[in-house]
Parts: C-alpha cells; sequence; structure tokens
C-alpha cells in the first residue's frame, strides 16, 4: 500500500509544475493518524493564492489513493524560503527554462524591496551570466524576467527569499 507521504509527494505546484510541492519545500510535514491524514504546508510568501489550490489538490490525490480523512493544514514558521527547494526541484527549474534562485539573505527576515535582483543570474540556456533585469515581477510575484545579453533569451528567475 502507498503511503500518504508518497501521495503527498506527488502533487505539484499550481504556478510552477513542472515542480512537486515536496521540490519546491513548502510540503513541510505528512502524518498518518488513527483519525486520518495531517498534511503541513507552508506558503512560499504571505497572502499566497496557490494555497487554496495546493489544499484542494492534495486533499484530493490523497482522497483518491483511500485516504478518507485529510486535513491539511497551513505552517508559518518558520517562514518558507528558497532555500527549502530541493536539488532536483533547482535542476526541473532549469530544465523548464527558469533560472533557479541563489543563496537565500541571511540575518533574520528578507526586508521587501523593489531593488534589482542579484545582477549574476545565469541564463537557464546557454549558461551565460551576462543577463539583464527585463521586469521584476514575471508571471507570478516570486518570479522576475530577465533576459540574457549573450543568446538574447528572455527567462524567469525565482527570486531569492
Amino acid at each position: 500500500m502507498v503511503t500518504a507521504l508518497e501521495v503527498a509527494s506527488t502533487v505539484t505546484d499550481p504556478e510552477l509544475p513542472q515542480l512537486t510541492l515536496a521540490d519546491l519545500g513548502v510540503l513541510r510535514d505528512v502524518r498518518e493518524t488513527s483519525d486520518g491524514v495531517v498534511v503541513s504546508i507552508t506558503p512560499t510568501y504571505t497572502g499566497c493564492p496557490a494555497m487554496d489550490v495546493m489544499r484542494a489538490d492534495l486533499t484530493q490525490a490523497l482522497r483518491s489513493a483511500g485516504f478518507a480523512s485529510v486535513d491539511v493544514r497551513t505552517v508559518l514558521s518558520p517562514a518558507w524560503t528558497t532555500d527549502w527547494i530541493t536539488s532536483a526541484g533547482r535542476r526541473k527549474l532549469a530544465e523548464a527554462g527558469i533560472a533557479p534562485p541563489g543563496a537565500a539573505p541571511r540575518g533574520g527576515p528578507v526586508p521587501l524591496t523593489l531593488s534589482a535582483p542579484p545582477s549574476r543570474v545565469a541564463c537557464p540556456q546557454c549558461g551565460s551570466l551576462d543577463t539583464e533585469l527585463v521586469s521584476q515581477f514575471s508571471a507570478t510575484a516570486c518570479k522576475a524576467l530577465r533576459r540574457c545579453r549573450a543568446c538574447a533569451e528572455p527567462f524567469e528567475h525565482v527570486k531569492e527569499i
């Protein structure tokens, strides 16, 4: 029989469907209890609109696998960081043409600023570090739009949080 963790680990992110919630690091805990399954997830940022879809997708996947009672809980502490993206998740982002984030800033809460992201973001197409910011925001608030000066291809970059 398949475990609840195995099922939950297959659920994909609604905004980055090439990643599972486990790859993204938002799937924090999956426990099977006598009352059912308790899943804990952490949003990538406060107000993330994908949380409702994540909850629904986890509940549906687990119920379809035979787990009748599913409780999906939101855990806010510690806050999610891009450092939680697995190496497989980073590889999947790059394979999809999205530059994975670098290391997250250290030393406490990350201040919200509108300054430019790191200037040395590698192009996921050709690997060049000669890239430029096109837009601070892309298809989702957690990504920026960049362009490679070497191959001229546009690409998204998951911002460091």
